[in-house]
C-alpha cells in the first residue's frame, strides 16, 4: 500500500515538470526572432504568355537560392500562383520536405500582418518586382524600398522580427 502514494507523488512531480517545460517552450518560441526571407522570382522564360516558366538561367538561380541561404531552415514557404514564383522556391521546398503555400499578392497588407503573427519561424516568400519591396515596406512599417527594375533578379531581403523591432538586410545571389 505504501508504494501507491509514492507513485502518485512521482506522477504529480513529472506532470508539473512537463507543464512548466511546455510553458517555457511556448514562451521561448514567442520570444524567438522570426525571419522572413523575400525574393523576387528567378529569371522567366520569354515565351509562355502571362504565366511563363523559369528560363534556364532562372532554373539555375532557383538552385542557388537554397545554397546561398543554407544557414536557414525554413518552416514555411509562400508563393504567388504563378509558375515562376513556385518554381523559384520548388528546389528548396522539396529539399526541406515542405509544401509551398499560395498567397494573394493583391492583399499585401493582410499577408504582411499574417507573417508578423508567425513567431519564432523562418519563412520564405517568393513574389514579383513590385510585390517584394512593397511587402518588405509593409513588414517594416516604412517606405524604404522601391519596385525592382525588370532585369534585377538577384536581391534577397531578410527581415528579422524581434518583439516589435523589425530590421532588414539585403543580399545578392
Amino acid at each position: 500500500m505504501k508504494k501507491y502514494p509514492a507513485l502518485l507523488l512521482l506522477m504529480f512531480i513529472c506532470g508539473s515538470f512537463n507543464n512548466s517545460y511546455a510553458q517555457r517552450t511556448d514562451s521561448t518560441v514567442a520570444d524567438s526572432p522570426t525571419t522572413i526571407i523575400l525574393v523576387r522570382h528567378a529569371e522567366k522564360d520569354t515565351v509562355g504568355g502571362d504565366d511563363p516558366e523559369l528560363s534556364a538561367a532562372g532554373k539555375k538561380r532557383s538552385q542557388q537560392l537554397q545554397a546561398t541561404l543554407k544557414q536557414y531552415l525554413p518552416d514555411e514557404f509562400y508563393s504567388t500562383a504563378y509558375k515562376r514564383t513556385r518554381q523559384t522556391l520548388q528546389p528548396w521546398a522539396e529539399k526541406a520536405g515542405k509544401e509551398i503555400k499560395e498567397y494573394n499578392p493583391q492583399n499585401q497588407e493582410g499577408f504582411s500582418q499574417e507573417l508578423l503573427k508567425l513567431r519564432g519561424k523562418t519563412i520564405v516568400v517568393a513574389g514579383h518586382s513590385n510585390t517584394v519591396p512593397t511587402l518588405v515596406n509593409l513588414l517594416e512599417g516604412a517606405a524604404k524600398y522601391q519596385q525592382l527594375p525588370d532585369g534585377v533578379y538577384n536581391k534577397i531581403y531578410i527581415v528579422t522580427v524581434r518583439g516589435k523591432a523589425v530590421t532588414d538586410r539585403v543580399i545578392e545571389y
